[in-house]
């Protein structure tokens, strides 16, 4: 046995974003499904080859995904909704108890190379982007899966829906394909899964009542013919992850885990279970003790569990140590890291394995690209392509601490971490003055909401149901070769000025014209809703290939905090004073709150998120009251990442909400009593923080309701908000225009739990990724649907839901 390198998963999408690009083309018709397919396995061969060529010794494979790695699996599985499949022959809006899996009708005595020869023809590849986006280039149009955030990344992934009784068959071939595909390439490889229990835990039941962990012997047979079917395909090993190890668990999913890795040990295929994104705690022993070649454990996070399961581990076990960070572009200090490994290479010897925290999914690329970053920033940062490098060098320091380039490469680590802890780009007298002066007045408005909403009533006289939309319209080729042109000097200030001054013009023109009661200037300056602010903030850098995947085919460019946080000047006040200039209507300042500038960034590591936190709320906070001086007499700061930064084990949590609600309302609490502060909230589960955003006393708080099917109002069913609420009404990631009854039905089902007149109407997210048409399409019954409601309770003397009942 030798000292063994592997890697967890490496970003799909491309250093240029080419799968993003493809996939939008075949999309809009513009390219057909073989050609999207010849761009995936072109960037899989790159991606296996830059891998190989740094020295890894066990590729992953079934890492790359058409959209999302979990409804890779789901396919697989054959775990597809009724109303997704190619079978299917009308739309389906709501979700049908009879809604089974796909292949559920096959026998589960189906033997693999039975199967190979004959996968499940209700699924192809449009059917994964059917789940995905309600639409794809053929089948029918309807309702998409729910999607919401892989544990405390800014990941997303399409939620598995499971059905009483429901059986699974293996039915997509793509993670045994491409694990046969890298093999003939020469490559050794490691096929990655999500374990079974996860995959559990993660979906959600839909139709009659029932619980979902019922269905456990169900699957198992559908994983034991995919492990058997990876095996068949040459693979020695299989990553099997279980990341809800590093959580609060039930205890019947506790005990669980040793009777179902029992059942899924296979002659010919050994398993690694692998965990990140925290600690095993109380879980440890469970893991230690199944029934498996070996574990992984992120050592970045929870460096302090390594000794510890080291001394539950049994004598015949690899342990893989993640020692260079997947989450964060910091380069790794490799002394650092190589006294953890010597220190458990002392007790286990070559039974280590050195790997990456988790999958390098959530990094960039390849920092060598970077041309415009300062040089001694860049010489702080790894992206992907530098973070398996890393890992190779660890081994060779550990193996052959003679070897001259690992050596060279210890050096510069060294010498880089000392030049950052030494810069004086990071630390600013100023700001840190000004963190020390906070006082408890600075997180206080000056009155109870009940008299602010007075006040704000008054001065806005806007209608019942008020609409309104989340911030960004439709960012059209012209908007961004504008901004394009302006960045390459080709066209100079003035010129991008008036242009953009246009695309606001026509963008409050369109709302006026559709009725909208509360406008939005469209945000046709802006790149990013983080990068925007960022790059005009203090301490903040940025890249040019920096990206990452959010969900699908949304990428993001994360700015990166590298120093203390300070606003120099103005951010958006000249933009929304000309936008409310042009219209009698309130017209909505728009900003990105601190705790999504801090978590939709790479964040400095040398301090403790809530100082980061609390400097941005500072510069902020600058910004909301000059919006206010301005005129801006709604001021929106979202906040879609409070809930993505909540600690996974609940004995953390208070601590983090309570810094969370702080910096929050550092950056509102400014203003007057008649300036209406908005925040939005999409895509995450917050039924158990509902307290925490309470706490924020937003005025009004807009979330997601629509592609949830409503559930996240279930959290209004235990507990009285005591503010304004907007229930997201349709779904902007589907390119679908949703019908005007499907929206007034939610809001009826909105109004059971909060009076009327505390109820706005809205999208559920910003309409940047969406088109001209479709956005006006699906705005204008949105406006519909608010009229209906505002017609039922026209001639009622109290808008209450308890006193005047809307009609069924």
């Amino acid at each position: 046995m030798t000292l063994t390198t592997h890697n967890l998963g490496f970003p799909r999408i491309g250093g240029d974003r080419e799968l993003k690009k493809a996939q939008e083309a075949y999309w809009r018709g513009e390219i057909d499904q073989t050609q999207l397919e010849q761009v995936g396995r072109e960037l899989r061969r790159a991606h296996w080859q830059l891998q190989a060529d740094a020295g890894v010794d066990l590729i992953p494979t079934g890492d790359f995904a058409w959209y999302d790695q979990v409804l890779t699996l789901s396919a697989t599985l054959g775990n597809i909704p009724a109303r997704h499949r190619n079978n299917a022959t009308a739309t389906v809006a709501p979700q049908k108890q009879d809604d089974q899996a796909c292949c559920a009708h096959h026998s589960n005595a189906h033997e693999p190379s039975e199967w190979a020869s004959a996968p499940c023809k209700d699924i192809d590849l449009d059917t994964l982007f059917r789940v995905a986006r309600g639409r794809a280039p053929t089948g029918q149009a309807t309702t998409a899966s729910d999607m919401t955030k892989w544990f405390d990344t800014n990941y997303h992934y399409l939620v598995p829906e499971f059905h009483a009784g429901q059986t699974f068959q293996l039915s997509w071939r793509q993670i045994i394909d491409e694990t046969a595909e890298a093999i003939a390439l020469g490559h050794k490889v490691k096929p990655v899964i999500l374990g079974p229990l996860s995959y559990l835990f993660l979906g959600k039941e839909k139709g009659a009542a029932f619980d979902r962990f019922d269905l456990l012997d169900n699957l198992l047979p559908a994983y034991q013919q995919l492990l058997t079917a990876l095996s068949q395909a040459g693979a020695s090993w299989v990553q099997i992850d279980e990341p809800i190890l590093v959580l609060d668990l039930p205890e019947k999913w506790q005990r669980a885990f040793e009777p179902v890795y029992n059942r899924l040990q296979h002659s010919k295929l050994k398993v690694l279970l692998a965990t990140y994104f925290g600690t095993l705690g109380d879980n440890l022993p469970i893991a230690a003790n199944l029934p498996v070649a070996g574990l992984h454990i992120d050592a970045v996070r929870a460096p302090e569990q390594v000794l510890t399961l080291i001394d539950h581990l049994q004598d015949h076990k690899i342990l893989s140590i993640g020692v260079v960070d997947g989450r964060n572009i910091w380069r790794n200090d490799l002394e650092k890291s190589l006294t953890l490994l010597k220190q458990a290479r002392e007790r286990i010897g070559d039974r280590l394995w050195v790997a990456p925290s988790c999958s390098l999914l959530h990094s960039p690329v390849n920092v060598e690209r970077e041309e415009k970053l300062p040089e001694d920033i860049k010489s702080w940062l790894a992206f992907a392509k530098q973070k398996v490098q890393e890992v190779v060098t660890l081994k060779t320091l550990l193996t052959n601490p003679e070897d001259a380039t690992a050596q060279a490469a210890l050096e510069d680590s060294s010498a880089a971490a000392q030049a950052r802890l030494s810069s004086k780009k990071i630390h600013n007298t100023e700001v840190q003055a000004r963190l020390q002066a906070i006082t408890p007045d600075h997180a206080r408005r000056d009155s109870i909401f009940a008299l602010r909403i007075a006040k704000q009533q008054a001065l806005l006289q806007l209608p019942p149901f008020p609409t309104t939309t989340i911030g960004s319209f439709p960012q059209t080729d012209h908007i961004r070769q504008t901004r394009s042109e302006f960045k390459q000097g080709k066209i100079n200030a003035v010129e991008y000025e008036n242009r953009i001054r246009q695309e606001i013009a026509d963008c409050i023109a369109k709302q006026e014209q559709l009725g909208i009661d509360v406008l939005v200037h469209g945000e046709a300056e802006r790149n990013d809703m983080v990068e925007y602010f960022g790059e005009q903030l203090n301490g903040y850098a940025f890249t040019q290939y920096g990206w990452v995947q959010s969900y699908g085919s949304r990428c993001v460019k994360p700015p990166i905090i590298y120093g203390d946080v300070s606003r120099p000047a103005p951010i958006t006040v000249s933009w929304a004073r000309y936008a409310q200039s042009l219209s009698k209507k309130p017209v909505k300042g728009m900003l990105t709150g601190p705790i999504t500038m801090l978590f939709w960034s790479f964040v400095r590591d040398d301090q403790p998120r809530e100082t980061t936190a609390l400097q941005i709320a500072l510069a902020l906070r600058d910004e909301v009251v000059d919006l206010e001086s301005a005129g801006i007499q709604v001021i929106q700061i979202d906040e879609p990442a409070i809930r993505e930064g909540l600690p996974l084990r609940e004995k953390d949590r208070k601590e983090y909400l309570d810094w969370a609600v702080k910096a929050f309302r550092i950056t509102a609490s400014g203003v007057q009593d008649e300036t209406q502060i908005h925040t939005h909230m999409c895509y995450s589960e917050f039924n158990d923080i509902i307290k925490a955003i309470a706490d924020l006393d937003a005025d009004v708080i807009t979330i997601e309701t629509s592609r949830s099917d409503g559930e996240l109002l279930q959290a209004f069913e235990q507990f009285n908000y005591p503010n304004d609420i907007g229930p997201g009404v349709y779904d902007i990631h589907s390119p679908n225009v949703p019908e005007v009854q499907t929206m007034v039905n939610l809001l009826k089902r909105a109004a059971r739990e909060i009076p009327a007149e505390r109820l706005w109407v809205n999208p559920d997210c910003g309409l940047k990724t969406r088109r001209w048409p479709e956005t006006e399409a699906a705005l204008a019954r949105m406006v519909e649907a608010a009229k209906t409601l505002r017609a039922q309770i026209a001639n009622a003397a109290v808008l209450t839901n308890k006193e005047v009942p809307l009609e069924a």
